[in-house]
């Protein structure tokens, strides 16, 4: 997989555990500082839902054979550099780092139609650089009423945009029209962002 040398491997990315979205955050810089040529076709990708109960499969802290966790919201990084290519960097999944896109949502998403409508997964697609000049987080959200650590942040300081102190909320909220990028629901995200092999080939013939 040649876009491996593009972007950092897994083991020089920055990681902290329940802290997705800066994780995915520093990932967005490496690449800005390091091949800024390809920014433009990252995207920083949140799933949540009204309820903020999403199941995703093949993941780390997953129980099961499946590995599967119900998670409150999670955020991976996205690389579309064409129409028929693009692949998934996921610091918590249990599949390889990177995924091509259609293996990882067969495999971390799965279906809807299995799912009560309460648990149906929607996605906030951010531009790369939109997320790095827009988000902010005080991670008020990893603390307790009495001001301690739910998980141990990261080390460095929290990432702040010159606008907001913790924009964090209108990432996860996932009502089109309001928040940064565009929100899809499952099959949109797959139509948007997947093109089969036989479609690609077609559209080359015209």
């Amino acid at each position: 997989m040649t876009t491996d040398l593009l972007f950092p491997k897994i083991a020089d990315c920055s990681y902290v555990s329940c802290y997705c979205e800066e994780n995915v955050w520093k990932l967005c810089e490496q690449v800005k500082k390091t091949r800024i040529d390809e920014l433009n076709k990252c995207y920083a990708v949140f799933v949540s839902n009204e309820g903020r109960t999403v199941p995703l499969w093949r993941q780390k802290a997953g129980r099961g054979d499946d590995q599967v966790v119900i998670w409150d919201y999670h955020v991976f990084f996205m690389h579309n550099p064409s129409p028929n290519r693009c692949l998934v960097f996921d610091l918590d999944t249990t599949l390889p780092f990177p995924t091509y896109f259609h293996k990882y949502v067969t495999e971390t998403f799965r279906s809807d139609l299995a799912l009560r409508p309460e648990h149906h997964r929607f996605f906030r697609v951010i531009s790369a650089e939109t997320y790095l000049m827009e988000f902010s987080s005080d991670r008020r959200h990893m603390r307790r009423p009495d001001g301690s650590w739910i998980k141990p942040p990261p080390s460095y300081p929290p990432i702040q945009s010159n606008s907001n102190v913790h924009s964090l909320g209108d990432f996860i909220c996932m009502s089109p029209g309001k928040g940064p990028g565009t929100v899809y629901s499952l099959s949109e995200f797959v139509q948007t962002f997947y093109k089969s092999p036989n479609v690609v080939a077609q559209q080359n013939n015209k």
